[in-house]
Parts: C-alpha cells; sequence; structure tokens
C-alpha cells in the first residue's frame, strides 16, 4: 500500500510538472508570435513617386535616381526574409533584374550583382515600424577598389506609401535621398 501510495505521489508530482510546462509554452507562444506580427510588411509591388521624393544630392551630385535605389521594384517579405527584385534598362537597352535579399534577424546578407558583393545588416526599430539597413560593398573601380557604405530606412507612411531615405558614404562625399514608393 505504501508502495502505490510513493508511486501516485511520482506520478502526481510528474503531472503537474507537465501541467505547469504546459502552461508557460501556452503564455510564452502567443508573445512570440505577437513579436513577429507586430513588425511592418513591406511586400509589395512599389513605383517610386517621383514628385514626392528628392533625389540625391552631395557627394557625387545629380543623377543617381536609379543608382540611389530609385524606380520600381517588388518586395516580398516572409517570417525573416525580405527580398527585393528590381528591374532596370541598362545603357545597352536590355533590361537586367537584381535580387537583393535580407535576413531580418539581425545577421548579415551577403548579395552578389553586376557591381561587387554587398554585406547588408537588417535591424528593426524597437517598436517595430522600420527596418534600417546597413550595407557596404567593395567593388573595383578602373583597377582601384573602393568600398562603399549605406544606410537605408524603411517605413510606411500610410498602407499604400512607402518611404527609404538613404544615406551612401563613398570615397567622393555623403549622398543622401528620400524616395516615396507607391503600392500598385
Amino acid at each position: 500500500m505504501k508502495r502505490n501510495i510513493e508511486k501516485n505521489q511520482f506520478n502526481g508530482t510528474a503531472f503537474i510538472r507537465l501541467v505547469s510546462l504546459t502552461l508557460m509554452m501556452a503564455l510564452i507562444a502567443p508573445v512570440m508570435v505577437n513579436a513577429q506580427a507586430g513588425k511592418t510588411n513591406f511586400a509589395g509591388d512599389w513605383t517610386l513617386n517621383a514628385e514626392k521624393s528628392t533625389q540625391p544630392q552631395g557627394g557625387q551630385g545629380g543623377g543617381g535616381g536609379m543608382r540611389m535605389g530609385g524606380g520600381n521594384f517588388v518586395a516580398t517579405q516572409e517570417a525573416n526574409l525580405l527580398t527585393v527584385v528590381r528591374t532596370r534598362t541598362g545603357q545597352d537597352g536590355q533590361p537586367t533584374t537584381i535580387t537583393m535579399k535580407y535576413t531580418l534577424d539581425g545577421k548579415e546578407s551577403i548579395n552578389t550583382s553586376p557591381r561587387g558583393d554587398s554585406k547588408s545588416i537588417a535591424k528593426w526599430s524597437a517598436d517595430g515600424k522600420s527596418l534600417t539597413i546597413e550595407t557596404t560593398r567593395t567593388m573595383d573601380m578602373n583597377g582601384e577598389s573602393r568600398t562603399m557604405k549605406s544606410t537605408e530606412v524603411w517605413s510606411l507612411t500610410d498602407a499604400k506609401t512607402l518611404a527609404v531615405s538613404t544615406t551612401r558614404q563613398s570615397p567622393d562625399g555623403e549622398v543622401k535621398s528620400n524616395m516615396v514608393y507607391e503600392k500598385k
């Protein structure tokens, strides 16, 4: 009889542990889901609104709307990945598609483009409303290696308007732009 009582007490203790663990997971899981759900989703087919945008100034001078990330693009956003696909017409008149992928967990992403490899780190603001992407790109220009650094801050001004503020550092100086996109 005593043996049965000890056995039941052990099972009772194990049961209490199991219930406690289940309750703890039930309380933590929604918090983790809401943490991801509270972040802005930048997915969409975005069209540049040149009239509302501020073209690059300083450093490398005018032009550069397309070089500074201007132009239309399509963004897809999954749990931990932002993918940006831009298709542009090159100097030869042929379309060129460039795909950039950024992990959204603060870890480094490496993207390859005709201008060279770039290393980027994307970080959310504390409130999850804006995303800052810091990129370093080293490229060969006329036999000389150059490193350029840029910082892009993405934020939605409303459900159909995306603002991307870019500051680019290069050997030629600092270049800033504020590009405004509208969702198709």
